[in-house]
This record gives C-alpha cells, sequence and structure tokens, in this order.
C-alpha cells in the first residue's frame, strides 16, 4: 500500500474527515480508548464512515510508524447516495440501470465488472458498507479507470436496498444457478437492478428472497460456475440486447 492510500495518527483522521477528505474506511485498535479516540469516534458517526475495529497486528501490517491505534483507508472517488441517484435518474428521463454486488470481496472482480458497467452504461454500482469490496487505487486499476466515472453507492443493507429500489419502480434481478429460469426469458426492458453474488456462495438468501425474478445462466461443461465478473457482463449485456430491440 504506498503512503498516499492511508493517513495515520488520531489528530490527522480527526482533521482529514473535517476537510472532506475520500475516507473508505477507519481502522481502529480494538482496545483503543482515550479522549481523542473518542473525539475520532465521534465524528466517524457523524460523516457516517465505515469504521472497522482490527488487531494491532493489522495496522502494523500497513505502517510501522506511531498510528496512535487508527489508520483510515483513502478512496480514489467519493462514494454517491442511492437515494439522490434514483429520482435524478427518472428526472433526466433515463431508463434506469443499476448493478448491486451481494458481498463481492475479490478486488480484481470488481474492478473487471465496473469496467463492463461503465462499457454498456449502468448508472451506478451499489456494494455493502461492510464485508464487501470497495472502491482502492487497486479496483480503479484493475477497472481501467471505469470506477473514476460510475457512481458507486454503499449501502448498510442490500435488504433494504432491494426493497428501496422496488418502490421506486424496478425490476429487482438475481443472477443466480439457484432457479431453473433462464437469464434471457426475463424482460429487462424496464428500470432495472441486477444483483450478482459473492464469489463463494454467490446471492445471499435474504436477498434472494426479495427478487422479483431469478436468472440462471447455463453451463454446458463440467466446472459449476463462470467467474462472478464473467456472469455479470453476461447479464449486463443481456440488458443491452433486449433494449437495443426496442
Amino acid at each position: 500500500m504506498n503512503k498516499t492510500d492511508y493517513i495515520f495518527g488520531l489528530r490527522a483522521i480527526i482533521e482529514a474527515i473535517e476537510a472532506g477528505r475520500n475516507i473508505d474506511k477507519v481502522l481502529m485498535r480494538r482496545d483503543l480508548n482515550g479522549e481523542l479516540a473518542h473525539e475520532l469516534m465521534a465524528k466517524i458517526k457523524e460523516y457516517g464512515i465505515v469504521c472497522q475495529k482490527v488487531p494491532s497486528e493489522r495496522l502494523n501490517r500497513i505502517t510501522m510508524k506511531n498510528h496512535q491505534g487508527a489508520i483510515a483507508l483513502l478512496s480514489p472517488v467519493e462514494y454517491h447516495k442511492l437515494d439522490n441517484i434514483v429520482p435524478a435518474l427518472y428526472e433526466e428521463g433515463r431508463n434506469p440501470f443499476i448493478i448491486l454486488l451481494d458481498g463481492l470481496t475479490d478486488t480484481r472482480n470488481f474492478g473487471a465488472i465496473a469496467r463492463t458497467a461503465e462499457c454498456v452504461g449502468a448508472d451506478a454500482i451499489v456494494i455493502p458498507e461492510k464485508g464487501s469490496v470497495s472502491v482502492t487505487p487497486d479496483a480503479v486499476k484493475t477497472s481501467a479507470g471505469a470506477l473514476l466515472h460510475i457512481p458507486v453507492c454503499r449501502t448498510r443493507s442490500m435488504v433494504e436496498t432491494v426493497r428501496f429500489l422496488q418502490d421506486s419502480g424496478y425490476k429487482v434481478i438475481g443472477a443466480t444457478e439457484k432457479t431453473n429460469t433462464l437469464y434471457t426469458s426475463i424482460d429487462y426492458r424496464g428500470p432495472v437492478a441486477i444483483v450478482m453474488g459473492s464469489e463463494d456462495t454467490g446471492i445471499t438468501n435474504e436477498v434472494l428472497k426479495k427478487c422479483d425474478a431469478l436468472g440462471a445462466i447455463p453451463i454446458l461443461g463440467s466446472i459449476g460456475s463462470l467467474n462472478v465478473s464473467v456472469a455479470a457482463g453476461v447479464m449486463m449485456y443481456e440488458v443491452v440486447r433486449q433494449r437495443g430491440e426496442n
């Protein structure tokens, strides 16, 4: 990790937050206490920044300098708010198309999906705040810069996000092998959100149950599943194909 990718030290992080720096997350030592630590936690809550409590070893792997028990990882981009993007897309007269990544953890897959999403004209990508990839310099590089152009939103609850999109007129479609419905038999021509799951377990059951439709990509070989970035590309280009027919 480059020195420009993070800030360490309690006061330095507080000042960075107040200055409006784009912070991906703050890593804090689990047993950290004291007045300045409490001030930092208050700022983290005030600005809605993701915070992870970690052992000292995790911090020391990033820097051996006097980090005082806290390191802020910087984001190359500013995260957007989905509840601002959704009405704006309708106001612009767009036919919305959003990608939801439910628990994706591999940076290379994230970058590849973002690159395809930008190429097909998707309007936004949504990721969970915790247990997920985030926009890092490596992700931006893997995306060939696409993550600098397509809005990325964070959510505390993917289930609530699905419900919000449905209430906003979207059809939410999950890509999964847990269905007999082929992905090509689903109608993607209206406002749509496609859900892709994590690399190992796929879409969580809670989100699967909320989807309006589930689509499977046929597997004809002996390997049981596609790489998630490839599957996402297949799903996204089906949206392009169907909308292009009109």
